[in-house]
């Protein structure tokens, strides 16, 4: 099979603009990792079906291991990296996931709070069956599931209080 020949992209990553070329069969996931350098996008199963590797494509959850990086051309993608503020300030989320032991080994986290970003946003965060339904797409392989839930309900809660989503 002969590899295609690389086409220029644009992809706007945490609000700072990527100009790459890529094979059109580039995944978005790929493109963030290998190409933009922007490593805190895991790559788990590579398939669909673990979570790790949620990003944000125009306020919406995606996973990028499913998405082709030129369907994200000219939209807005956020990882992980861009959640804290422009001062270092981490995100309400993140803040919750470690004061509530969220993670063990780490590797589902960014999706994970990727996921519960969007879940909070989404409006899905208002008991803990709602909120295991809604980040039911992410896997946690060390089971720390009653600690994310608790977690996402306290960011929640943090949100309706006026912290910034």
């Amino acid at each position: 099979m002969t590899a295609l020949a690389p086409r220029p992209l644009a992809l706007e990553v945490n609000g700072q603009r990527h100009d790459l070329r890529l094979d059109t069969r580039t995944t978005l996931l790929d493109a963030l990792r290998e190409h933009a350098f922007l490593p805190g996008t895991k790559k788990g199963c590579d398939q669909g079906q673990c979570g790790a590797c949620t990003v944000h494509v125009d306020g919406e959850r995606v996973l990028s291991c499913l998405t082709l990086a030129a369907q994200a051309e000219g939209r807005q993608i956020k990882t992980i990296e861009g959640l804290q503020t422009s001062d270092a300030v981490m995100h309400v989320v993140q803040t919750a996931f470690i004061e509530h032991d969220a993670f063990q080994c780490g590797y589902c986290t960014p999706g994970q709070i990727m996921s519960a970003v969007a879940c909070i946003r989404e409006g899905h965060a208002n008991s803990d069956e709602e909120i295991r339904e809604y980040m039911s797409g992410n896997i946690c392989r060390c089971g720390a599931y009653p600690h994310i839930v608790v977690a996402v309900r306290d960011a929640a809660g943090r949100v309706k209080k006026g912290a910034v989503l």
